[in-house]
C-alpha cells in the first residue's frame, strides 16, 4: 500500500523552531514528527511512502534516505513552487494507480490507518476524508430568552465542531480533478467535488489526534509523546 505525506509546509506559525529545521523534522521526544508518522504507517501495512516536499527538501531527503532503516520504500517528490495541499499529489500521478493514503506532515494520531483504508475501499466515492470532533469549553453561561423573559440557561456549554483532520484516502480517478502545476488545496478539491455532485465519504477519528500547527501544539506534543507514541 502507498501513502503520501505532505511535508512541504513552511511552518511559519512554529517559528523560530522552523527557521533552521523543517517542520516535519522537529523532534518529538526521541524522534522526528515524520519518523513517528512513517513508523505508524509501516505498522499498518503501508510499504511505499512518498514525501511531498518543498521547504528545506534536502534536509528531509538526507535525513531519511531510501527508507530502508524504517522497513519501507521512501520516495521524495519536490515541488518547484508551492502547490497547496492537493497540488503536490498531482505530481505523483504516474506512480499512484491504486487507492492510497494522503496526510499532512504535522499530524500525530493513533488512528489505525489500515482500518481507514479498508473502510474507504468499501465505498463508491473516490475520496474519503477523516474528521475529528473538537470539543471546546465555553466560558460563559448561555441564556435563552423569549420576549422580555428568560426561559433557560446553559452553564458554560461545550462547543462541538467537526473539523477536517488532514488525513484522506484517494482513489486514482480523483487525480483527474486536480489541475497540473497550479496551487490547489484540499478545500478547493472538496468544494469542486460537491459542486459536481460527486460523493465524499467521511471517517470519524475516535483515537488520539493532534495537529502540530502552533507553538502551543508543539509543546503539547512533547507532553503526550511518552504516553501515546514512545
Amino acid at each position: 500500500m502507498k501513502a503520501v505525506i505532505l511535508s512541504g509546509g513552511l511552518g511559519t506559525r512554529l517559528r523560530p523552531f522552523t527557521e533552521v529545521i523543517p517542520k516535519p523534522l522537529l523532534p518529538i521526544g526521541e524522534k522526528a514528527v515524520l519518523e513517528i508518522q512513517i513508523e505508524h504507517l509501516r505498522d499498518n501495512g503501508f510499504n511505499h511512502i512518498f514525501l511531498a516536499t518543498n521547504y528545506k527538501s534536502a534536509y528531509i531527503e538526507n535525513f531519511f534516505g531510501d527508507g530502508s532503516k524504517y522497513g519501507v520504500k521512501l520516495t521524495v517528490s519536490k515541488e518547484d513552487k508551492p502547490l497547496g495541499t492537493a497540488g503536490p499529489v498531482k505530481l505523483l500521478e504516474d506512480q499512484l494507480h491504486e487507492p492510497f493514503l494522503v496526510m499532512n506532515g504535522d499530524i500525530l494520531t493513533l488512528l489505525p490507518y489500515k482500518k481507514l483504508y479498508d473502510f474507504a475501499l468499501t465505498k463508491s466515492s473516490i475520496l474519503t476524508i477523516c474528521t475529528k470532533e473538537i470539543v471546546t469549553p465555553f466560558q460563559f453561561g448561555n441564556i435563552h430568552t423569549e420576549g422580555d423573559y428568560v426561559t433557560g440557561i446553559e452553564e458554560k456549554p461545550d462547543i462541538r465542531t467537526t473539523i477536517l483532520a488532514g488525513i484522506y484516502i484517494f482513489k486514482p480517478e480523483i487525480l483527474e480533478l486536480i489541475p497540473a502545476d497550479e496551487y490547489f488545496g484540499m478545500d478547493s478539491l472538496i468544494t469542486s467535488m460537491l459542486e459536481k455532485g460527486l460523493p465524499i465519504t467521511h471517517y470519524p477519528i475516535e483515537e488520539y489526534w493532534l495537529d502540530i500547527g502552533q507553538v502551543k501544539d508543539y509543546e503539547k506534543a512533547q507532553e503526550v509523546y511518552r504516553e501515546h507514541f514512545k
